[in-house]
C-alpha cells in the first residue's frame, strides 16, 4: 500500500521544498523533525548514509510493538495451516463457504489475518516524511554514501535489486507466504519496489533496505524467542 501511494509521487524538488517559515502541519510534526534528526546524526557519524541507518533503527523501535503482534499472528497462522487445508479441500467448490469457515477459524484462534499490514501502514507517513526530508534538504541531496549520490537514483541498479531482494526475503522470513491474504504480495511487492527504487533518490531506497534488514533480523530473533517459549510451556 505504501508503495502504491508513493508511486504517485514524482521526484519534483520544488514541489517538496520545505517552507520553514510557514510549514504545513505534516511538515511540523514529521518532516522538519526528521530533517533535524538526520542532520544531528550526520554531524555525529560524519555521513548521511549512517544517519539514515540510525533513523531507520529508531523508526523500527517505535513500531516494534506492532511488529511483535504481527509475528505472533503469523506464528498462529502457521499453526492452523492443517485446519485451513482441510477447509479448502472440503469447500473447494464453494468459495463463499470456504471464506466463511476460514473467518470462523481465525475468530476461534483470535487471529487477525491483516495484522501483517499494520507496521506497513504506520510507515506510510514516515516514508512520505522521509521523502520530503530528502527532497527538501539540500545537504542530503548533495551528499554521497559509498558510490551513491543520495539525492539521485542508483545509476547501476544495485540498490534497487537489493531493495527488491530484501523485500522478498522479508516476506519469506515473516511467513507472509502462508497467509492467503498476503500471498500475492510476496511476488508483487519486490517487483514494485525495484521499479520505484531505480526512480527515487538513493537515500529513500537505502532507508527501505535498512528497514528490510532490521525486519528480517528482528523476525528471526522473535521466532527463536517464540520457540523457546513453546518449549518452556511444553515441559
Amino acid at each position: 500500500m505504501a508503495v502504491t501511494i508513493l508511486s504517485g509521487c514524482a521526484p519534483d524538488q520544488n514541489r517538496y521544498k520545505i517552507d520553514y517559515n510557514h510549514p504545513s502541519f505534516f511538515q511540523q510534526i514529521l518532516v522538519i523533525p526528521m530533517v533535524k534528526l538526520l542532520d544531528i546524526f550526520k554531524d555525529v557519524l560524519g555521513n548521511y548514509g549512517l544517519s539514515i541507518l540510525v533513523l531507520t533503527f529508531l523508526v523500527r523501535l517505535i513500531v516494534f510493538p506492532l511488529t511483535w503482534k504481527q509475528q505472533q499472528s503469523t506464528q498462529r497462522m502457521q499453526e492452523i495451516q492443517p485446519e485451513m487445508m482441510k477447509i479448502r479441500k472440503k469447500y473447494e467448490k464453494n468459495p463463499q463457504k470456504m471464506q466463511e469457515e476460514t473467518m470462523k477459524l481465525f475468530q476461534k484462534h483470535n487471529i487477525n489475518p491483516m495484522a501483517g499490514c499494520l507496521p506497513l501502514l504506520i510507515q506510510i507517513p514516515v516514508l512520505f516524511a522521509f521523502y520530503q526530508a530528502i527532497m527538501g534538504n539540500e545537504h542530503i541531496k548533495e551528499s554521497s554514501f559509498l558510490y551513491l549520490q543520495l539525492g539521485s537514483p542508483d545509476p547501476y541498479f544495485i540498490l534497487p535489486l537489493i531493495a527488491a531482494f530484501t523485500t522478498y526475503l522479508q516476506f519469506i522470513v515473516t511467513g507472509a507466504q502462508s497467509n492467503p491474504q498476503m500471498k500475492v504480495m510476496v511476488w508483487i511487492m519486490p517487483v514494485m519496489i525495484f521499479f520505484l527504487a531505480y526512480q527515487f533518490p538513493s537515500a529513500l531506497s537505502l532507508y527501505w533496505v535498512y528497514g528490510n534488514i532490521f525486519t528480517i533480523a528482528q523476525s528471526l530473533i522473535l521466532q527463536k524467542l517464540n520457540k523457546k517459549e513453546v518449549k518452556g510451556a511444553t515441559r
